[in-house]
């Protein structure tokens, strides 16, 4: 993703109900796998540090792991565990281990998904877990997709080949976003782009929201999809949202 997006519309996501149900979506994860505080948590592609205050407020003992110099001088500070990677040309033979690895919307950006997510799955811990989301449905591939740097939409299928060719254990592959979907399926017939226009301004009007109460209808059709997420009671979506884990050894004969 370009770095001008990262660092010029922090603000503008930071508010944004999108960011905000997932970060809540993934908490409730966390707390429904027993990942709980103070146990650590590795954010790739920590980029606006939106989950990375969240789970700083919850306890956790959280790094945030991420390509763009410049939007880890911005989310810099005491106390604060960043790592600057780029997880296309590998991390160093000998790293830490966490309890949990998250990678929320980030192998879309990267062209060989399947070895950023073999180089992530080597910074989890033996019975630890990953959370791994993308976007979904190829067919929605858009202008929008185009502007954040994104390589792919994913299929259930295509998802899960990624995280096993990674040498991980898929636990759950669930939908995120269904009520999204027919509202991406119209935008994806307008283009946003203007002469001259940079990537961080197309980015910033496909973030624009109506007036209120606009975005409190949003907010609570992403808590309606929360929990139909969970219960695996959505059939689509705009995005993906994977639980992996290290295979365990096979027991000797």
């Amino acid at each position: 993703m370009d770095e001008e997006i990262l660092v010029s519309l922090s603000d503008i996501v930071s508010r944004h109900p999108w960011w905000a149900a997932r970060t809540d979506l993934v908490m409730a994860m966390l707390e429904r796998l027993g990942i709980m505080p103070p146990a650590s948590v590795l954010e790739a592609g920590c980029g606006w540090g939106v989950n990375l205050a969240a789970l700083e407020a919850a306890g956790y003992e959280i790094t945030g792991l991420d390509i763009s110099r410049k939007a880890l001088s911005r989310l810099d500070g005491p106390q604060r565990q960043l790592i600057e990677a780029d997880l296309s040309l590998g991390l160093p033979d000998t790293v830490p281990a966490y309890d949990c690895v998250l990678a929320l919307d980030v192998i879309e950006h990267i062209d060989d998904d399947s070895h950023a997510m073999r180089e992530l799955g080597r910074l989890l811990k033996r019975g630890g877990r990953m959370i791994v989301s993308v976007p979904s449905l190829p067919d929605l591939y858009s202008e929008f997709d185009e502007v954040q740097g994104h390589r792919r939409r994913y299929t259930v299928q295509s998802f899960r080949l990624c995280l096993e060719q990674a040498g991980l254990a898929v636990e759950d592959v669930m939908w995120w976003g269904q009520w999204m979907v027919r509202p991406l399926r119209a935008r994806k017939r307008q283009s946003r782009g203007r002469p001259g226009d940079t990537s961080a301004d197309v980015y910033k009007r496909y973030l624009s929201l109506p007036p209120w109460p606009f975005p409190l209808a949003m907010s609570i059709m992403f808590r309606i999809d929360h929990w139909r997420t969970l219960r695996h009671r959505n059939v689509t979506g705009t995005s993906l949202i994977a639980v992996a884990a290290i295979p365990s050894p096979v027991p000797a004969a």
